[in-house]
């Protein structure tokens, strides 16, 4: 067994960087400009044999065909870089996540900070060997800094990058309903939702990150961004080679930012219609690209863009078009047709929002149905009357409905055999893609070390829930209800991730599934949408970071190490930030106060819980509710993919027919709420010129700078928005003047129903 496949100690051993078979590389890697820690000929290959690639044409012009597994990984720098990356994410992006406008710093910054300092450590750390002839030799600096180092490092920015979505739970409870609930519990419940996730990822690991049709877009930003980071490549005359560009990019992102970031805020959503109609509601409300349907509403600021539904670089046109035409369909077709009919009472209520509300329009008291043991107040709630949602938001959860089932369906109908196949072939010999084999020569991580994790971390959370009953409501079996659910839904949302950069989400079944058995228990809701959704979604978050290390050829056990050690890391930060923000900071997430931290995202989940959970699906979508209607999206939903697929079938040579993706298509607007129409409309028309215009009619363009764009605008605005915040927003320093009222439409959240009395509305008669 070679060292690198080996899961080493702390440090990496010495040994021997050279590449004797690197004179003999064949000339494909000459003329891709490989860099020499890129470059070594395909095992196998015979001279003037044409070279294997995927069969996936993005990743055929963008991952590498070759391997040097004699690269160091596992090195001291690389823990350092990894873990301090991994902390500065996790302590940024929970830190800005509680204010009005969220900034997510992606791991792209920290994937391009950390060159020079990786540089610089290879250039000044001494290379002498301690305990030199021993088992246990090592070295502080192996060589020059090379990509494996890179991307492990990456991967644990990664953890750091992501959220923790079990924070919601904790700060649901000790922000919105003033309730108790202790560090330690917290810190469980963070832990074991987020490892569990890793238990589901190592079962599907074989039909979600070997095959080459699993692609995962997403992570070919951040291959194309090593690769101008590391390989050597020369300027063509009048051309600029990838580093270049990315620098260019970076340093164009970095000086705008400062306008949408703080000197014309309103560059974040341009919605021109309302500055032609100040005192009209109707033209607010289509106007609006923040509180309405957003129609010519544009934002010129890439977080508009790309902040709730990811880069539109990295999506390819198919999923980009499906997205466009369910989002067209529910927001300009549906979403109007019901609000001027009146259904569910719409004129009542604001167009879009996701608050809770009275028959008469008002704020709905959640404090007063809640008895002392935190559970529903059934005499209170029918003093107060039944809880009404906008109808953008009741269409929404019915969108979800939909989505659910067609996934189901979908997936059965066109990759069902597929999945039959596997399964079937999974201990026999199969066809693989290049980077399957070249990562044959690495020993893989065991698929019981997954099971133990999968029974250690499910042992731990019953034993949790029984012993905290009275903070987590939730009893034994709802844990292994959520851990059903999750390893049910997690292939099917994988494929359609790995295939389309999409996923459509578990939140409103496990809501709905542990509402109706249990309900009156908000506490018991969120734990089982945590570890019924949560672990699902962080399975596919890890088998993403499983096909990256798969593209990049990084030995499986070296990879698994540092995902598990970046995960607790990141949890520990994550909830210790969060903690100190909650106990310092007063009045923290109130909406109606002056305060920049409104946590929008949380109050999303605390509405939730409230439907869910306090009140139940009963009273809201069942026979004792007043949207049983929107039970019909179920239905609707698994029709869906059955005329997609009998269409395909009938017309087989009208190829356009398999691109429509009807999960896809119809979660179009599963980021709605908090997401608003001005990030679709300018996320689509981005992703239009990339994945359409470029793609099609430059070829070449798109597959030199395509990604590194992307990657260069997130570094810039992220680096940018840090810097405003610690120089200015620490301060208090602001702008007060027209260019910062974002959006400028007042009167888009206004009633339009007779007598209903709202401040600063106008009143219809």
């Amino acid at each position: 067994m070679e060292e690198s496949e080996q899961l080493l100690p702390l440090l990496t051993k010495v040994k021997d960087l050279t590449n004797p078979s690197s004179a003999s590389s064949s000339s494909s890697c000459e003329t891709r400009e490989e860099a020499e820690d890129l470059c070594l000929p395909i095992s196998g290959n015979e001279e003037g044999e044409e070279e294997e690639n995927s069969p996936i044409r993005e990743v055929a012009l963008t991952v590498p065909t070759t391997d040097d597994p004699s690269l160091p990984v596992l090195t001291f720098r690389m823990w350092v870089l990894g873990t301090l990356s991994c902390i500065l994410l996790s302590f940024l992006n929970q830190f800005f996540w509680y204010r009005r406008e969220p900034l997510s710093i992606s791991a792209i910054s920290a994937q391009i900070a950390v060159v020079p300092l990786g540089r610089l450590m290879a250039a000044k750390i001494t290379d002498r060997v301690f305990l030199r002839g021993s088992k246990w030799e090592f070295t502080l600096n192996p060589g020059p800094f090379n990509v494996k180092e890179h991307v492990l490092i990456t991967i644990f920015a990664n953890a750091g990058a992501g959220s923790v979505y079990a924070i919601h739970v904790v700060t649901v409870v000790k922000a919105f309903y003033m309730k108790n609930i202790t560090f330690f519990v917290s810190f469980i419940v963070i832990v074991t939702t987020q490892v569990l996730g890793f238990g589901w990822a190592g079962i599907f690991r074989k039909y979600l990150v070997e095959p080459a049709e699993m692609w995962w877009p997403a992570n070919l930003v951040q291959v194309s961004l090593f690769r101008a980071l590391h390989e050597k490549e020369e300027r063509t005359k009048g051309g600029l080679t990838r580093t270049q560009f990315f620098v260019i990019a970076f340093v164009c992102s970095f000086s705008y930012y400062v306008f949408p970031g703080y000197l014309f805020q309103m560059l974040t959503s341009l919605s021109w219609i309302c500055w032609f109609f100040p005192t009209s509601v109707m033209a607010q409300q289509i106007g609006s690209g923040l509180h309405g349907l957003g129609v010519g509403a544009i934002g010129l600021d890439w977080s508009t863009i790309s902040s709730y539904l990811g880069s539109p670089l990295a999506s390819p046109w198919f999923a980009t078009a499906n997205v466009g035409v369910g989002f067209v369909l529910a927001i300009y077709v549906v979403v109007p047709i019901c609000y001027w009919l009146d259904v569910f009472k719409a004129k009542t209520f604001p167009l879009y929002s996701s608050s809770l509300f009275t028959s008469e329009g008002s704020k709905y008291n959640i404090t007063s149905i809640i008895d002392s043991k935190f559970h529903l107040d059934l005499q209170a709630y029918e003093r107060e009357g039944p809880l009404y949602l906008s109808t953008f938001f009741a269409i929404s959860y019915g969108i979800g409905f939909a989505a659910l089932s067609a996934t189901i369906v979908h997936v059965s109908l066109f990759h069902g055999r597929e999945i039959w196949e596997q399964s079937k072939q999974s201990f026999k010999e199969k066809k693989i893609d290049v980077h399957t084999k070249l990562m044959r020569r690495y020993t893989e991580v065991p698929e019981w070390w997954f099971w133990c994790i999968l029974a250690v971390n499910i042992g731990v959370t019953i034993f949790a829930c029984e012993y905290y009953i009275d903070q987590l409501q939730l009893p034994w079996w709802g844990v292994l209800l959520a851990c059903t659910v999750a390893i049910i839904f997690t292939l099917p949302i994988g494929i359609l991730t790995a295939i389309t950069n999409q996923a459509p989400g578990l939140n409103i079944i496990t809501e709905y599934i542990i509402g109706y058995i249990y309900p009156g228990y908000p506490v018991a809701n969120m734990c089982f949408k945590v570890y019924g959704y949560i672990s699902m979604k962080q399975a596919v978050l890890f088998l993403q970071d499983f096909k990256l290390g798969h593209y990049m050829k990084i030995p499986p056990r070296n990879m698994f190490m540092a995902q598990i050690v970046g995960t607790l890391l990141s949890c520990l930060v994550y909830l210790v930030t969060a903690w100190w923000l909650m106990e310092t900071i007063p009045n923290i997430c109130d909406s109606v106060s002056n305060s920049v931290w409104t946590c929008p995202g949380d109050k999303v989940f605390y509405d939730a819980s409230v439907i869910w959970g306090l009140i139940g699906p009963r009273r809201i979508f069942g026979d004792l509710g007043l949207y049983k209607s929107v039970n019909w999206f179920f239905l609707v939903g698994a029709i869906a993919p059955i005329l997609v697929w009998l269409a395909a079938r009938m017309f087989p040579r009208q190829q356009w027919i398999k691109l429509i993706n009807m999960p896809v298509l119809i979660s179009a607007i599963s980021s709605m709420p908090p997401a608003t129409a001005v990030n679709y409309t300018t996320w689509l028309l981005a992703g239009f010129l990339s994945g359409f215009v470029v793609f099609r009619y430059r070829p070449h363009l798109w597959q030199r700078y395509n990604y590194v764009l992307s990657g260069a605008l997130d570094a810039g605005l992220a680096f940018m928005g840090v810097l405003l915040y610690m120089c200015l927003g620490l301060e208090n320093v602001s702008l007060d003047w027209w260019g910062n009222e974002l959006d400028g439409c007042p009167l888009a959240s206004c009633p339009t129903a007779a007598g209903i009395v709202v401040e600063g509305c106008p009143l219809y008669t």
